[in-house]
């Protein structure tokens, strides 16, 4: 059986095709600029032999239907597509950000989820509607297939009433669900069981923290393999410093902007999501342009990888108090996988922890999960690539299967 992946953005179609049994991926792809005058479509295809062939088609994409049809053209063409038909497809899973309280694992598409997703909508404006539009043309140009919401909230909704309530009044909880949900549920999910591989056990015997780090940026404690804390919020603007979202600021900041700078509500908003982090506190928000900056004496640069590992080791500090026993710290992501400096100052003066990362592994180059730590460590330090949608294909296999 192959599925067709779906992660649909308000202007974006990210997809792949794999095959189920196998797990080998067959196409991958982005339809970007929907909805603008410059569409642009890059596929890339593994038909089984030693090369990959890339096709770029540049045209006018005015909907996600257009979108998805043209993907669907491409991974049945004749020449370089993966597919004979569409009836090769025998489920499609869709990447939904948003699953608030109501789902806490992956769930066969149905109106009553099609509703929950619409109900959401507050607590994700930005992903939830480009979501839906994803899965509603699917299931026209897909009838009879089935289709999967797997979703990012969903790992979290283990975490206890302490780690997800905040301090505020009860009544908003109760009324309008503001609590954290947590993000990158997913890829926390899938690298965490890697880890409990290497490590030789199952996922409920371990305890471990998960640490995405890319543009956008999570911590999750997970005790004997659930969620119980996680730094993203009720939005995924707190916790940790991204590219270009702050993580934690004063909450009262807002109030003191609107009355010194004049600034109003959704300007602050886009202020903190778009044009902070380390785009706020340098002026870039690409890890490799501010490393190459800070070694040419960049002072900002240098200040902006500091504050960055800076809050990433203090909520390791805080996750490791929430455990109190860790196995294992795994990095994943672009930064996490990639960025030997920003995983060993995020580590340093954590040796009195047990946390002793060794030089040379953290050091080497490779695509491949490994342990990086010391053999002296008693906590051990994994890096292990994410793979969300290799992810979501298992989580559809699971939900097809019950």
């Amino acid at each position: 059986m192959k599925f067709f992946i779906v992660n649909s953005g308000s202007s974006s179609i990210k997809y792949q095709v794999i095959e189920s049994a196998s797990e080998t991926v067959l196409a991958t792809g982005l339809v970007e600029r929907i909805g603008e005058a410059g569409g642009r479509l890059k596929n890339t295809a593994f038909p089984g032999t030693s090369d990959e062939l890339d096709s770029v088609i540049e045209q006018p994409i005015p909907d996600h239907r257009s979108g998805m049809q043209l993907v669907i053209a491409t991974l049945t063409d004749k020449t370089d597509g993966v597919i004979c038909n569409v009836a090769e497809i025998g489920a499609i899973g869709h990447r939904v950000v948003h699953g608030g309280e109501d789902f806490s694992g992956s769930m066969r598409i149905t109106d009553p989820v099609l509703q929950a997703l619409e109900r959401n909508i507050p607590l994700a404006p930005l992903h939830n509607p480009a979501n839906l539009d994803g899965i509603r043309v699917a299931m026209e140009i897909f009838p009879h297939v089935p289709q999967v919401a797997v979703f990012d909230t969903a790992f979290h909704q283990t975490m206890p009433p302490r780690a997800y309530l905040y301090a505020i009044p009860y009544e908003l909880y109760e009324t309008d669900r503001v609590r954290r949900y947590g993000f990158h549920g997913t890829s926390h999910r899938f690298v965490a069981g890697e880890c409990a591989r290497l490590l030789g056990k199952q996922l409920p015997e371990c305890n471990l923290i998960t640490v995405h780090l890319g543009n956008g940026c999570s911590m999750t404690a997970i005790e004997n393999g659930r969620s119980v804390d996680t730094s993203l919020g009720m939005t995924p603007l707190e916790g940790l410093v991204m590219g270009t979202r702050s993580g934690d600021v004063d909450p009262a900041l807002h109030l003191f902007l609107k009355q010194n700078k004049g600034m109003e509500l959704e300007a602050i908003d886009a202020l903190l999501n778009k044009e902070s982090g380390l785009k706020g506190l340098c002026g870039m928000n690409d890890m490799r342009d501010i490393h190459k900056a800070a070694a040419e004496g960049d002072v900002r640069a240098k200040l902006a990888v500091e504050v960055q590992t800076y809050r990433t080791r203090k909520y390791i500090g805080a996750f490791m108090a929430v455990l109190g026993r860790v196995d294992g710290i795994v990095f994943t992501a672009g930064i996490g996988e990639n960025d030997p400096i920003v995983r060993a100052e995020s580590l340093k003066g954590l040796e009195a922890f047990g946390i002793r990362l060794d030089p040379e592994r953290n050091w080497q180059r490779s695509k491949e999960a490994r342990c990086i730590s010391a053999p002296d460590s008693t906590v051990r330090i994994f890096v292990i690539p994410t793979n969300e949608e290799l992810a979501i294909a298992r989580e559809m296999a699971q939900v097809l299967r019950n």
